[in-house]
């Protein structure tokens, strides 16, 4: 038990995985074996990518201590950018650097005023979510534009791999994954953001620029939402104005379930995606085992709840047995 704890302190997704694991059990059992069939693998890995993405940008942010709750709005803002530009004549990268722009241009905002004005981001994050949410309604004139015909859709949203399993998007997710990964765990900077987080102070007396280290985080987040808000566009074929409405929420709980402190300081790039999919399992889960859709916002409620109080009392312990040690 002990050398659990000690594991557990190490690699804060540990609990994650071992709940994803169980209920991957649990659900192939009440869906006769249909769960973990190709066609409903190839149907939970193809929209993996877009809340992933998402949830990765949120994770780092919270290891560095902030929080974004505009990034369900900067995914819709993003490629809605991209479209309208499409419509007047813009090549496809030119639009798309352009939408990235934008999303860089908000994360930016969102670090500056937080850490000029020293305000919670919850709240700079908050009103910048009704703002990005009605520039998007305002850019498209209230209707969804037409995407252009010649669009490379097969470099995002075409499937590959053995048996077509998975879709381009998933590629691009899983080069995001490594790289962020490795950013956090091998570089000065990972060390920066996981010290900004930790422990402000003792972070800014060493010589760390705070400030950039966040704002820096801000526009990572901002950016990869925006990215993931277009992979959904091209997946559907329309830039709505209303998608990403919630996804905030989710990045934010998938985060906490994946072993992220709501403080700072604490979490994996790992940790974000075992998060995320075990929503999507949740999500997929309950309709092929016939339980009321419903059920599944009281799911991820309840699993947020419990995660945070589940991490809490093993890092308690954790520390406590490390200290004993």
């Amino acid at each position: 038990m002990k050398r659990l704890f000690k594991t557990y302190l190490e690699k804060p997704e540990l609990a994650g995985l071992i709940l994803l694991v169980l209920l991957i059990v649990l659900f192939q059992v009440r869906s006769h074996g249909v769960f973990l069939n190709a066609d409903n693998l190839r149907g939970i890995l193809g929209i993996l990518p877009e809340a992933g993405l998402v949830a990765i940008g949120v994770t780092i942010l919270m290891i560095s201590g902030e929080f974004d709750l505009s990034v369900g709005s900067v995914f819709a803002l993003m490629p809605m950018t991209m479209a309208v530009l499409m419509v007047h004549g813009a090549p496809f990268p030119l639009a798309l650097l352009a939408g990235l722009v934008v999303s860089a241009v908000i994360g930016f905002i969102n670090g500056y005023v937080t850490i000029r004005f020293a305000i919670p981001s919850f709240i700079t994050t908050l009103g910048m979510l009704f703002m990005a949410r009605s520039l998007t309604v305002v850019v498209s004139g209230g209707f969804p534009p037409l995407l252009p015909a010649d669009l490379p859709n097969w470099l995002f949203t075409s499937f590959v791999g053995p048996g077509n399993m998975f879709r381009m998007s998933f590629l691009w997710f899983a080069a995001v994954a490594v790289l962020t990964s490795l950013m956090l765990s091998r570089t000065n900077f990972g060390n920066w953001i996981k010290a900004t987080g930790g422990f402000l102070p003792a972070a800014a007396s060493m010589g760390i620029p705070t400030a950039r280290v966040k704002i820096v985080c801000f526009m990572l987040c901002s950016v990869l939402s925006g990215f993931a808000g277009m992979l959904q566009v091209l997946r559907l074929g329309s830039p709505l104005p209303s998608i990403g409405e919630g996804l905030e929420l989710q990045a934010v709980a998938a985060a906490v379930i994946g072993g992220a402190s709501l403080t700072g300081g604490i979490g994996t790039v790992m940790g974000g995606i075992i998060g995320t999919t075990l929503i999507r399992v949740i999500d997929n889960g309950l309709v092929l085992s016939h339980v009321d859709a419903n059920w599944f916002k009281f799911a991820i409620g309840f699993l947020t709840i419990f995660a945070v109080v589940a991490n809490a009392w093993m890092r308690k312990r954790a520390k406590a047995i490390k200290m004993e040690g």
